[in-house]
């Protein structure tokens, strides 16, 4: 088996730093400064969400060590608790963690394109559609070759980034922070940690390649880790950038604070360069859900959840699933509905996070030490706290977001319940 396992440790760590780095370290901190009111209150709370994502992420490497396939939650949940919750897991995974993210993202993609400017570059929608068919058929061609190139991508995007940041940090030197006298509202904090968990998802992303990721019981668990501390210093570094270098009146409730920041720091030259980037890194994080979702569907065929055509052998690309989640995520582009998007996703997908790591805990009650945890019991015990605590926030803060993410998960229990009976 392991000789057709082709992706190592820098593809995998590839992957996850390009499902995390998207759209929402690009347009969150415009909500939260509007939220909070403090740009170190904003800072505070990137924090927290990296150190929750690197305690989630050492949790899924024990469960990677334990589980080396591909499936990601859908897998862990169907061997730790019940497969009702697995197939629970890979509902949402498929159309919550995958297809309306891939549609939002794209869309977010065909608007920073269309800033720089253009009468090809006019629609936002159309060019979304474009860029989402170009990553479908780069990984339908070939999984090694798309995941290379992905490497390669996100190698430049790091640099470019770390660029810009440090560009940004000297302007900041020199002309003074913005916003740091400003008193915060600490009451916002639980649905801020939310609105932020929606950016660092894709911590998790190599388990749902597993299957093809070489030596996984040693490389899965370090490519969570690494890609998850990378990805928190750039967050940490750029957000620096957005909140302290531009008045907290132009960047209230905007989507657009990278180029906001940049304007400011460097005048129109930059705010063009700086939207340029973000497409950039925007096309690489739609590539990357275009290659990891299709394994979710892939699996779930493999075990009779979904039509047989889906499944395929370790090494070829899931074409029929590909073309299933392009689909999909079509549809949510066409119809899509930022405003409420980041405060959904990141409520379902981490109380599915968090029922994974709950599968975890019960698995070493039952296996005791031969299940090896990192930090155990502490790290698994405060991933689930912050989570939960987080999770009260919402829907007490946002409860339509809240409904409609519970109301989603109710959908997938009727659809297992239905799937078993048939």
């Amino acid at each position: 088996m392991d000789g057709e396992r082709r992706l190592g440790l820098g593809s995998a760590t590839a992957l996850v730093v390009a499902n995390m780095v998207g759209t929402g370290v690009f347009t969150t901190s415009g909500f939260l400064i509007a939220d909070l009111g403090s740009a170190w209150m904003v800072l505070l709370v990137w924090m927290m969400g990296g150190l929750v994502a690197l305690l989630g992420a050492l949790c899924y490497g024990a469960l990677a060590r334990h589980i080396p396939e591909s499936g990601g939650e859908y897998v862990f949940l169907s061997r730790t608790l019940h497969p009702a919750l697995g197939y629970l897991a890979g509902w949402v995974s498929l159309l919550v963690g995958f297809s309306v993210p891939l549609g939002a993202l794209a869309y977010a993609f065909g608007q920073y394109m269309s800033a720089l400017g253009g009468p090809a570059l006019a629609s936002p929608r159309l060019t979304g559609t474009a860029i989402i068919l170009v990553a479908a058929a780069v990984h339908a061609v070939s999984l090694t070759a798309g995941a290379r190139a992905q490497a390669i991508a996100v190698g430049v995007e790091l640099v470019a980034i770390a660029l810009f940041t440090g560009f940004g940090m000297g302007q900041l030197a020199h002309e003074g922070l913005h916003n740091v006298t400003a008193p915060g509202r600490i009451a916002g904090l639980g649905v801020a940690l939310v609105m932020v968990s929606y950016s660092y998802q894709g911590w998790n992303a190599a388990v749902y390649v597993g299957g093809e990721v070489a030596e996984p019981r040693k490389n899965l668990p370090r490519a969570l880790v690494l890609g998850t501390v990378l990805v928190t210093a750039l967050y940490l570094g750029l957000n620096a950038v957005f909140v302290l270098g531009a008045p907290a009146s132009l960047l209230a409730g905007r989507v657009d604070v990278g180029r906001i920041a940049a304007l400011v720091l460097g005048g129109p030259r930059l705010a063009k360069l700086v939207s340029g980037l973000i497409a950039f890194v925007l096309a690489i994080c739609v590539s990357s859900l275009a290659m990891a979702g299709p394994q979710v569907a892939a699996r779930m065929a493999a075990d009779g959840f979904l039509p047989r055509v889906m499944a395929v052998r370790p090494g070829r690309p899931p074409r029929v699933a590909l073309l299933a989640q392009t689909a999909i995520a079509l549809v949510a582009l066409w119809t899509a509905a930022f405003a409420s998007l980041l405060t959904y996703v990141g409520f379902t997908l981490s109380l599915v996070a968090a029922a994974t790591v709950s599968g975890l805990v019960w698995q070493r009650h039952k296996q005791g030490p031969a299940l090896a945890v990192p930090g155990w019991p502490w790290v698994p015990a405060l991933y689930l706290v912050f989570v939960l605590v987080a999770t009260a926030f919402t829907v007490a803060g946002r409860p339509r977001e809240s409904l409609v993410g519970l109301s989603t998960l109710a959908v997938g229990l009727l659809a297992f319940r239905l799937q078993r009976r048939k």
